[in-house]
């Protein structure tokens, strides 16, 4: 038995194993929960566990499944330009796990389950770097249980992101630059605020120059992370012979474009006099996490390395800085330094207990609505 529990461990560390738990422990509640509400609320069963992932298929995660399964080009209908919108490695990898699978809808999921099994263990490791182990292990718990975290369960990219944001940077801090680099290109190829990272591991870069004070060639391999970007471009121009492509589908499809950051928080704010559920979840709930992440920026400059507040910093402005502000609680779900300042905070146990019953109570929420077929960000 002893033998059998080394042979785990030298596999993954202990606090590793207790991490995939929470994983697979809060993976079901949250299925269960989803399904459990929808079959009280529309007085329905569901048949099989197909059902049960269905009822997550919703709002951007069927065009992720089309993309998959069309690709840019062949997808029927006025989804072939609107799909630009979306970058590709998500789909690609449901693509190809589809071929081992044999459905999209449980591809999605697999690729979105095994991203966060990475993006958890990854995350307690650069926190372990930076604090000591019950703070990185509290890092983690509270990631899995924030207010939006089913996003990083269902068929979205929020667990692909997280989990190549973290490798990067975690190389970054390991001074294994290659990794950093190519990690860094795949982040290009899978969600638009992948413009923060450049900058962001530059800041590391300059931060280690100023402590060591020696130029190293290494650094050279952060040059791949724009190429990622540069192969989206390409993929634009193959489908709709415009490399910026994207950026006018976004304009015109979802009537965003860039703005002072100061705009959307208002529209935000005055969105709250709309009434019941509009003005709660497009009024007060944007304004909320706007505002969060705001405090949570400031604190980072004081509390965390610059890599992390640079991150911070240059990812709040990006989705703060549009004409119309959508989807903000679960952007702040990659703003991952967020939860080592949680951590640091939980230290204190009416802190612990504050925030655990309010991501808890609000991911039921939240969770609960999205399968319900309500908007829920």
């Amino acid at each position: 038995m002893k033998k059998s529990a080394r042979s785990f461990n030298s596999f993954l560390p202990r606090a590793d194993w207790l991490v995939v738990g929470w994983v697979l422990v809060i993976k079901f509640l949250i299925l269960f929960l989803g399904a459990t509400s929808y079959r009280i609320l529309f007085n329905r069963s569901l048949e099989g566990p197909r059902d049960w992932l269905m009822i997550w298929n919703r709002w951007d995660a069927p065009h992720y499944l089309e993309l998959a399964q069309y690709g840019y080009r062949a997808a029927p209908g006025v989804f072939r330009e609107f799909a630009l919108a979306y970058f590709p490695l998500y789909p690609w990898l449901v693509r190809f796990c589809a071929y081992l699978t044999s459905d999209y809808l449980v591809a999605a999921f697999v690729v979105s389950g095994i991203t966060l099994f990475f993006a958890a263990i990854l995350l307690r490791r650069l926190a372990e770097l930076e604090f000591d182990p019950e703070t990185a292990l509290r890092s983690v718990w509270f990631f899995l249980i924030f207010p939006t975290a089913y996003f990083l369960h269902i068929g979205y990219t929020e667990s692909l992101f997280v989990a190549l944001v973290l490798g990067s940077v975690l190389a970054a801090r390991r001074e294994r630059w290659a990794l950093a680099g190519v990690l860094g290109a795949l982040v290009c190829l899978s969600r638009p605020t992948c413009i923060i990272l450049m900058p962001t591991l530059a800041v590391e870069v300059l931060h280690q120059f100023l402590v060591s004070r020696r130029w190293r060639r290494q650094w050279l391999w952060l040059l791949l992370v724009p190429c990622g970007l540069v192969l989206y471009m390409f993929v634009n121009r193959w489908a709709a012979g415009d490399s910026l492509a994207f950026l006018r589908i976004r304009r015109d499809y979802f009537h965003i474009s860039f703005a002072p950051p100061w705009r959307g928080v208002l529209e935000a704010w005055g969105n709250r006099h709309q009434t019941g559920e509009a003005g709660e979840m497009v009024g007060y709930q944007e304004f909320f996490f706007i505002v969060f992440g705001l405090v949570c920026t400031i604190v980072s400059w004081f509390q965390l390395r610059p890599i992390y507040a640079t991150w911070m910093t240059g990812t709040w402005l990006l989705f703060a800085s549009t004409t119309f502000m959508q989807s903000v609680p679960r952007y702040t779900l990659t703003m991952f330094p967020v939860f080592f300042l949680l951590a640091k905070l939980g230290a204190n146990r009416f802190w612990h207990t504050a925030i655990t019953v309010w991501s808890l109570l609000f991911l039921a929420l939240f969770a609960t609505l999205f399968a319900w077929g309500h908007w829920a960000f």
